[in-house]
């Protein structure tokens, strides 16, 4: 049976804007804005008119094309309602004079799952074969080439899996493009950092997660190759991410103040599906959303159900709470809010929990030990750190000793007031003086070949190098681990589930437990993590030898017998 999209769409429309589909503001404002518009279309004034059939042609070719992935391979796309209002927005309003498309940047922000990429796939095929333009060049251009042929490889599987399209658009399908013969139409990914990217004639250009691009280049140089055509498209369609203050998060605040009227621009649609943040501010005031909460995960999620599975949502949020590392990942992609690419690492109240002060390093003597040492600057906190792994029941588990030292000016004038009280109770050692004297450490860790079996020294090489020139001549093995996501970001991430775990075990030393707690975990866009700090003064070296040590106890083997724990 034909569907009738321009009446999907508008009933669409209508059920976010009464309320009887979950929605966030921002969702309710486009689909007012397109009802509004729809409503003003009869007057002389309004430039542009809804066009059933433009509409109807596009979302009767995505139907035609088929899944490749997942439960519904092989079977061919059902657009969902609010695709469709997409779909017949963008492609179905003309310009009443020229008969052109109004839309010229489309901005799409929607969560992980939604099968984006697949619309933006299909999107692409049409504007290649079926948008009536000679010569069309169609982009999918990301950070890098992986990102960009995503949208790219699913049209060039959907092209593959569907023969008839094929024959009736004349379209091949070769390695690294997929092409139109007849009008000379080419579709390929291209990387940020391709020397391709200038002087492109783009008729379509899909910037696959704009949030993820470093710098707004790429963006500049699409928008500026879409110049040169009547009816040419840049797509932007993402989720959200952690860089407020990059090129997507720009865009995103100009198509939000497009949303709520305070800027006037019809060559732009967006639409952005998150939750509500609350702002008593408004008129009427708007309440936020607890994103802990189940009733509203359905208003980031227009695919609920249906790509989006409830019960796999429920356990990542669930798990997320219980992580604080892990919320920053689940609140941007699972349920599009933006968020600071710092927060909290670890659950202090578990590693607290993990505390023994009975705990002695007496007990590990002679066993294999993997040191560590951060020696930050010559006036501040010193850390030597020793790591020990057992296997009980078949499980690693690691014990943490450190060491600190402070010179003894830095004590007296630190605006921190513990540092006294903790160098009273032994758990800082002092150095005379105002500078760290690292000649007193050396000595210090010269006494650990005979007390341990030291695998390995790893050392940060920023105010450390001489140190460890010296103690390789003392036939310690001493490795650098320079300060970099690739070396602390598995480590780190094992040390939280470590902790979460309770198979991470310390002596309750508080010096410790306090940089702990000031750690931040610093995401970037491929989600890996790095140990970061709020302030200054908010010292975390500690942790970072401990993630520097975990680094090597990780990676080399374990205890050859399990350790069985003496019983009374």
């Amino acid at each position: 049976m034909k569907r009738d999209y321009l009446a999907v769409a508008n009933k669409y429309a209508e059920q976010v804007v009464a309320g009887e589909i979950p929605a966030c503001l921002y969702v309710r404002q486009a689909c007012a804005r397109h009802l509004a518009d729809v409503e003003a279309q009869s007057g002389p004034a309004f430039p542009y008119r809804l066009d059933g059939k433009r509409a109807a042609h596009v979302c009767a070719f995505v139907e035609l094309l088929p899944h490749i992935k997942g439960p519904k391979a092989n079977t061919l796309i059902f657009l969902e309602p609010w695709e469709a209002f997409i779909l017949v927005s963008v492609f179905g309003w003309v310009s009443k004079a020229t008969g052109k498309r109004r839309f010229r940047k489309v901005y799409i922000e929607v969560p992980r799952g939604n099968a984006k990429s697949t619309l933006s796939a299909a999107i692409g095929l049409y504007m290649l074969a079926a948008d009536g333009e000679e010569g069309a060049e169609v982009y999918s251009v990301a950070t890098t080439k992986d990102q960009a042929k995503i949208s790219f490889e699913i049209a060039q599987a959907m092209a593959r899996k569907s023969p008839g399209f094929r024959k009736r658009f004349g379209v091949t399908v070769a390695a690294h493009a997929v092409a139109q013969v007849s009008t000379i139409s080419i579709f390929k990914a291209l990387a940020a950092d391709s020397d391709k990217l200038d002087g492109l004639n783009v008729h379509l250009a899909i910037i696959d997660e704009l949030h993820a691009h470093p710098d707004r280049g790429v963006y500049d140089v699409m928008e500026t190759g879409c110049g040169k055509r009547d009816q040419s498209l840049l797509l932007c369609i993402t989720t959200a991410g952690t860089d407020q203050a990059g090129v997507c998060y720009e865009v995103r605040g100009y198509v939000l103040k497009i949303l709520a009227g305070t800027v006037t621009d019809d060559k732009v649609f967006g639409v952005v599906y998150t939750l509500d943040q609350g702002d008593k501010k408004r008129t009427p005031p708007i309440e936020g959303d607890d994103w802990t909460e189940p009733a509203s995960w359905a208003k980031a999620n227009p695919n609920w159900g249906v790509s989006v599975i409830p019960e796999v949502v429920a356990s990542l949020i669930k798990e997320a709470i219980e992580t604080p590392s892990k919320q920053n990942n689940i609140k941007t992609k699972h349920l599009d809010l933006w968020c600071n690419a710092d927060v909290a690492w670890l659950d202090i109240q578990k590693y607290r929990a993990a505390g023994d002060p009975t705990l002695k390093i007496e007990a590990f003597r002679g066993e294999r030990c993997w040191g560590s040492l951060d020696l930050a600057s010559k006036i501040d906190i010193a850390v030597a750190l020793r790591l020990f792994k057992r296997i009980v029941a078949g499980l690693r588990h690691y014990y943490c000793f450190p060491t600190f030292w402070l010179p003894e000016q830095r004590v007296r004038e630190s605006d921190n007031s513990q540092y006294e009280g903790w160098v009273k109770q032994g758990y800082i050692r002092v150095t005379s003086g105002d500078i760290i004297d690292f000649d007193a450490i050396e000595v210090e860790l010269k006494t650990w070949p005979g007390q341990v079996k030291l695998a390995s020294v790893a050392y940060d090489p920023f105010q450390a190098t001489q140190m460890s020139t010296h103690l390789a001549g003392a036939g310690f093995p001493v490795l650098e681990v320079g300060q970099t996501v690739k070396n602390l970001s598995d480590p780190m991430k094992e040390l939280d589930a470590l902790v979460r775990a309770g198979r991470w075990h310390h002596d309750g030393n508080p010096v410790m437990e306090w940089m702990f707690s000031n750690v931040l975990a610093h995401y970037d866009h491929k989600d890996n993590i790095f140990p970061n700090k709020q302030k200054p003064e908010n010292k975390i070296d500690g942790p970072v030898a401990a993630i520097m040590a975990l680094s090597r106890a990780m990676v080399e083997p374990d205890p050859p017998k399990p350790f069985k724990p003496f019983i009374v």
